[in-house]
């Protein structure tokens, strides 16, 4: 059973910065995709940006040029770096690895406000 635990989140001041976690118990190589995806309240949850096995990136125009993903292959790790943050940005944060199925961690909560 895969598993993915995200860690990280809290609250930031807009225009502040936080750093995601997403160790994943298996290797990254074996999915096609890995990344992170939101909801925030009373929305629909929305992608934030992918990375492909082949380290191809897919981010939401929301986000470019403000986060960036990374990946520690070592460790088995992906990480979402979230810089200029807004209030916008409010939402629990999903880490998901596709491989065929999908696999969803729990969610970490992440608040920008002042």
């Amino acid at each position: 059973q895969v598993q993915l635990v995200e860690s990280g989140g809290g609250s930031v001041q807009p225009g502040g910065s936080l750093r995601l976690s997403c160790a994943v118990s298996a290797n990254i190589f074996s999915f096609d995709t890995v990344g992170w995806y939101r909801q925030a309240p009373e929305k629909q949850r929305e992608l934030v940006v992918t990375i492909s096995r082949g380290g191809v990136t897919n981010y939401a125009d929301s986000v470019k040029g403000r986060f960036t993903i990374s990946r520690d292959i070592a460790k088995n790790i992906v990480y979402l770096q979230m810089n200029s943050l807004k209030p916008e940005d409010t939402a629990i944060y999903y880490c998901k690895a596709e491989r065929g199925a999908h696999y969803w961690g729990q969610g970490s909560q992440v608040t920008v406000s002042s």
